[in-house]
């Protein structure tokens, strides 16, 4: 079975001289090709039976409502030529309205937030569909530079419906006065590519009262493929 690779730029490269980690944790040796083996073998399992409608809902999981701007995110899942993926595996993590992760390993100055576990799953559904309500996160200082901070971004784990389609990647919001500071976001070298990243408010996806609405449509590999995130 073979699967194509995106056109040169989308991804980005393993080490990225301004994003200081990579060149630590970045592979030394070029990749190594394998042989796939059949499609049987390859297909990822039906996660549906793991997963409930409250997963969905990172807002639902606290004693009261969480803090910050509620936001539902939706988009569509496919391959290059517009086929969906469906009934797969889509999850989320990210940090609250405050910008701090719920883990131990983050403790910048921001407040946790309780009612805020930062993270979600679900299915797309038979034409690729999926949706999450949550809430808009905050920038964040990181370290990597002097006054380094990261735009506000999901972060996005993809299955597909084969192994080999595998994606983690990270959604942005429109108009972030950060994008032209940020070296993850801009370790990607193509421009076309680097906008895939963000997503575009949408009216209708709104919540009347509510939440806001935000779409992020995702292509798994080949034309147009969406970048992954270092």
């Amino acid at each position: 079975m073979k699967f194509p690779a995106p056109p040169a730029g989308t991804y980005p490269e393993s080490t990225h001289a301004t994003y200081q980690s990579t060149g630590l944790r970045g592979p030394k040796q070029p990749p190594v090709a394998i042989e796939l083996p059949a499609a049987s073998e390859i297909v990822v399992p039906d996660a549906r039976p793991i997963v409930t409608p409250r997963d969905a809902d990172l807002t639902a999981w606290g004693q009261g409502e969480p803090l910050g701007e509620r936001i539902v995110v939706t988009g569509r899942v496919t391959d290059e030529d517009g086929r969906p993926a469906r009934n797969s595996l889509v999850e989320i993590w990210q940090c609250n309205a405050a910008g701090r992760y719920a883990h131990k390993k983050d403790q910048h100055h921001a407040p946790l937030d309780p009612n805020f576990p930062g993270q979600g799953k679900t299915t797309t559904d038979e034409e690729g569909y999926y949706r999450f309500v949550t809430i808009k996160p905050g920038a964040y200082p990181w370290g990597n530079h002097p006054n380094a901070w990261r735009p506000a971004h999901i972060h996005f784990s993809l299955f597909g419906n084969a192994y080999a389609q595998r994606l983690i990647t990270q959604m942005y919001f429109p108009g972030d006065p950060l994008f032209e500071f940020d070296p993850i976001f801009n370790s990607i070298p193509d421009e076309a590519a680097r906008r895939r990243l963000v997503s575009r408010f949408k009216l209708e996806h709104t919540v009347e009262g509510i939440a806001l609405g935000y779409q992020f449509d995702i292509v798994l590999r080949g034309r147009d493929a969406t970048p992954m995130g270092l």
